[in-house]
């Protein structure tokens, strides 16, 4: 994929899904509340909607009356389709008509890595990117926003990072690669 490698580790994948129908949220809850492969809790005073965790893929999921969920943990897109299949199984189990194919987007990828174990100049970064932020006293990393691919990456000292942002795992690479590259161009390595 790229000819560097940063350890990039998707670290959390926050998704938005449309199951087109209304659900429950009390029956479900009810029914689903001794299920010991479950976490479920539903508390319409404090939140509206049922919190359900499964184990296997290890996802968390809001679940709402008009039928949309938010499902967040997963590491791979493919957690979270997984974890959508089986949430929606559960869901039928207990009686929520399922009968459109699910809709999901992906709203976040949050992951973390590091620039080959080379450390960074942070003010000289700060200095020569427009597009960065840096407040030691506030914060000890450096804030770079990227305009394509749209993300954020919090870069260190260390050389360590993390990149928010992103809509799908090669954005995540793209990101860290143009970063690297800027980087290189004003070197703001120190060996």
């Amino acid at each position: 994929m790229t000819k560097y490698e940063f350890g990039i580790n998707i670290q959390n994948i926050v998704a938005a899904v449309d199951l087109f129908t209304t659900i429950d949220l009390v029956n479900i809850y009810q029914l689903l509340i001794d299920e010991e492969e479950l976490y479920i809790d539903y508390n319409p005073d404090r939140f509206p909607g049922v919190i359900l965790k499964i184990k296997d893929p290890k996802i968390s999921c809001l679940i709402f009356y008009s039928g949309k969920l938010v499902i967040t943990g997963g590491k791979t897109t493919d957690d979270i389709t997984k974890g959508v299949k089986k949430i929606s199984k559960i869901l039928r189990s207990v009686g929520t008509i399922i009968t459109e194919e699910p809709e999901i987007i992906i709203h976040n990828i949050v992951a973390s890595g590091n620039f080959n174990h080379k450390q960074l100049n942070l003010e000289l970064i700060a200095l020569w990117l427009d597009q960065s932020m840096y407040e030691p006293e506030q914060f000890p990393g450096l804030i770079f926003r990227l305009k394509e691919p749209k993300t954020v990456l919090l870069l260190f000292q260390s050389g360590n990072l993390v990149c928010t942002g992103a809509k799908n795992e090669k954005q995540v690479f793209e990101a860290v690669e143009n970063t690297y590259k800027k980087l290189e161009e004003i070197n703001a390595f120190d060996f």
